[in-house]
């Protein structure tokens, strides 16, 4: 039977643990510095404006559409094709005209543009600045408070030690995948918040499976093993599981993102990040810092 990690690995996983927070910490600074100096591309959702998205029967040209929307001065305009050439998104923000007269402005200005190139508007939506500012706080408390019940969770189900160490975990990957949008410029829109709750989840489900086992081990082990050697043995028996579950996450998200199209490819690129880094987390993070602070209790009885 095919073994992706044969049975009885052994890795030391334990000896790395300044290894992942020097790691791990240089990131995590570095994602909250770009996010603080670049900001986000805030959609639609957050920014507040109008969307408008057209197919036309041949694919227009897009500097005409460009030099059509400068001569209407009706703020800043975002022009994109949006999977098929024939098909154009155009994005109106920080605009202090009616939004159904800009919306109406455009379709009028596109149809005198390409009086031979007929178009149909397949989407329209606009979003208050006022409506855009209040979903953005209320998406961060949601992110926020979801944080919270995995720390009362896991510290109800486990210990206090493993319930901050869930959050770290959870904390670091969200932040580094926000980070990623940043550097990347994608756009943050009510998707990619739901996005970033379902990699809250994930990355628990994760930790949880491992914080088990460790939990599960400490009270069968009747032995005195050595702290080091009782998580890494965790860690190993768990390990197969976190992988395959892993891989075939990335393979059922990466078809999304490659063959999804435009409308869920930011959110199948937050759940590619999230996945990546919440695998490594439960590891590096969660586990290696439950280690580090029970190893440092037993210590302090000892003393």
């Amino acid at each position: 039977m095919f073994e992706l990690i044969k049975t009885g690995t052994q890795f030391d996983f334990m000896s790395k643990t300044k290894i992942f927070f020097v790691i791990s910490g240089l990131v995590f600074i570095l994602s909250l510095g770009i996010v603080f100096t670049k900001g986000f591309n805030f959609g639609i959702d957050f920014a507040g404006g109008t969307i408008i998205q057209m197919q036309f029967s041949s694919a227009p040209d897009v500097d005409k559409i460009r030099s059509a929307m400068d001569s209407l001065d009706i703020g800043e305009v975002v022009i994109q094709n949006f999977g098929a050439p024939e098909e154009i998104l155009i994005r109106v923000e920080k605009t202090e005209r009616d939004l159904n007269e800009v919306a109406n402005t455009i379709k009028e200005s596109m149809g005198n543009t390409f009086p031979d190139n007929e178009f149909i508007v397949e989407r329209v939506e606009q979003v208050g600045p006022q409506v855009g500012a209040d979903l953005k706080s209320k998406a961060t408390y949601a992110v926020l408070y979801s944080l919270i019940g995995v720390l009362i969770y896991v510290a109800f189900r486990f210990q206090l030690i493993f319930a901050v160490g869930a959050v770290l975990a959870i904390s670091h990957d969200v932040v580094i995948t926000l980070g990623i949008f940043s550097i990347a410029g994608k756009e943050i829109t009510l998707t990619i918040i739901a996005a970033l709750l379902t990699i809250v989840g994930y990355s628990l489900n994760d930790t949880i499976v491992v914080f088990d086992r460790i939990r599960e081990n400490m009270q069968e082990d009747k032995t005195d093993m050595d702290l080091k050697k009782l998580i890494n043995k965790s860690l190993n028996e768990t390990l197969s599981r976190t992988v395959l579950t892993s891989l075939t996450t990335l393979l059922a998200v990466g078809s999304l993102y490659l063959f999804g199209g435009e409308v869920i490819n930011g959110f199948a690129f937050a759940l590619l990040m999230g996945i990546v880094v919440g695998t490594y987390s439960s590891i590096g993070i969660a586990s290696a810092f439950v280690y580090v602070l029970t190893k440092k209790k037993r210590e302090a009885k000892a003393a």
